[in-house]
């Protein structure tokens, strides 16, 4: 059987090969930054690591982890490890919580997240008779580029929309007969809804038939009401700008998040010791850019909670495999001694009929006590029912078995939650 993949020469990988490859490229990573960069020359020298030490990837656990406050405190070029003229395209995440995270590429750094993220979409299911609704953001934001840069490279058609102008983007989509979509997930299900204001079927009044979604958690439960809605295939993207952007893993036709391990090399570990955990053990994920030359990470800490494991999927990749993000350890709220996860109430509510996409946790504080409750939109179907205390209820129940915790949850009138054209806020205090 022909398997078709991208590049099946790294992507089926055998695994003693790929850990070779990588050990090499760790090696020549460590030489780059110790020569190239006094952060990182002295973060190695205290470490008692020398480009000459490495002698397997298991010397990388010798080596302090990176942080945000790190990248923060060098903004914005004070861990660029080539020369500042080598940097062809500037990247930078929104710095809504302090100074922005700066992404400088040199231009083999271009390619290589071109090359990264064809490999991401090809997996997903691109080719090159596609036409791409590039329907994230452009601007700093990491995003929009990294799947135009792949898109392009398979040789498919990207339009290149932005996002925002909802009614604009389903003309767009039904005038261009594009055949896959690229935003959040959340602005996908925001524009089904303005396709149905607009007169239109979402799923039967559209060529549509891939949708590439990343940038912001989302339960399996609301990929499968991402599919229903729009009638094709949800893939996920997963990625940082402190790594590369998006291209940090493929989602296969098997729904399996392949690591490109042949580019960023992962770990994971205790969030609270940060000791190293095995395979299949669930803890914080870590990345190591291998390849990078303007803007190297040595074991950044993502503050994503995941598993990985080894193996070769049916679908015959080998690069180890990421299980989906369970969410951040900065989104994890701890209520009456048990833990929380935006993804668990999500996951809750998607189970009940009647319940739309939108909702909101509302988290209060008082003192070192946190709680919790839940405004959600009906459909407008099931507003127009009445006995809307049965659907809180069924909510809360379908809440409880999950987390083993009471959660309050109020219907509030449909279209009053306010809609998102990129990451949807989930959460807010009052």
């Amino acid at each position: 059987m022909t398997i078709d993949l991208w590049d099946s020469k790294i992507e089926a990988m055998k695994h003693e090969d790929l850990k070779k490859l990588q050990t090499k490229r760790f090696k020549n990573l460590v030489k780059h930054t110790f020569e190239n960069n006094a952060f990182y020359k002295k973060r190695l020298k205290d470490a008692g690591v020398t480009p000459s030490s490495i002698t397997s990837m298991k010397d990388i656990e010798k080596i302090p982890f990176l942080t945000k406050d790190d990248l923060r405190n060098y903004y914005p070029f004070g861990l660029v490890c080539t020369e500042i003229d080598d940097i062809v395209e500037v990247h930078a995440s929104s710095g809504t919580t302090g100074k922005p995270v700066v992404g400088p590429y040199t231009y083999n750094d271009v390619e290589l997240w071109g090359e990264v993220m064809a490999r991401s979409l090809y997996a997903n299911g691109l080719r090159k008779h596609d036409r791409m609704q590039n329907s994230y953001g452009y601007g700093l934001f990491t995003g929009a580029h990294g799947f135009e840069k792949g898109a392009q490279k398979i040789g498919a058609m990207v339009v290149t929309i932005s996002s925002g102008n909802t009614q604009r983007q389903i003309n767009v989509m039904k005038d261009f007969n594009i055949t896959t979509l690229a935003c959040t997930p959340s602005y996908s299900l925001y524009m089904a809804e303005v396709a149905e204001e607009m007169g239109f079927d979402p799923k039967n009044d559209f060529k549509l038939k891939l949708g590439t979604f990343g940038a912001e958690a989302w339960s399996e439960e609301m990929r499968k009401n991402v599919e229903k809605r729009w009638g094709i295939h949800a893939a996920e993207h997963y990625g940082l700008t402190e790594i590369i952007g998006p291209g940090v893993v493929s989602e296969c036709s098997e729904n399996k998040l392949h690591i490109n391990a042949d580019h960023f090399y992962p770990e994971i570990i205790d969030p609270k010791t940060g000791e190293t955990l095995e395979f299949g053990e669930e803890g914080e994920l870590v990345f190591t850019t291998l390849t990078k030359e303007a803007f190297p990470a040595i074991r950044f800490r993502t503050k994503d909670l995941a598993s990985m494991y080894e193996g070769t999927c049916s679908c015959g990749r080998t690069l180890p495999i990421q299980s989906r993000i369970k969410g951040r350890s900065d989104d994890m709220m701890k209520v009456k001694g048990v833990i929380v996860f935006p993804s668990q109430i999500e996951a809750g509510l998607m189970q009940v009929d009647g319940v739309s996409d939108n909702y909101q946790i509302i988290k209060t504080k008082k003192g070192d006590i946190t709680s919790l409750s839940i405004e959600v939109e009906p459909t407008d179907e099931r507003w127009k029912e009445g006995h809307i205390e049965d659907l809180e209820k069924k909510a809360e129940d379908e809440i409880y078995s999950i987390l083993n915790l009471h959660v309050p949850v109020k219907a509030i009138e449909p279209k009053t939650i306010p809609r998102s054209t990129g990451k949807a806020k989930r959460v807010i205090e009052r």
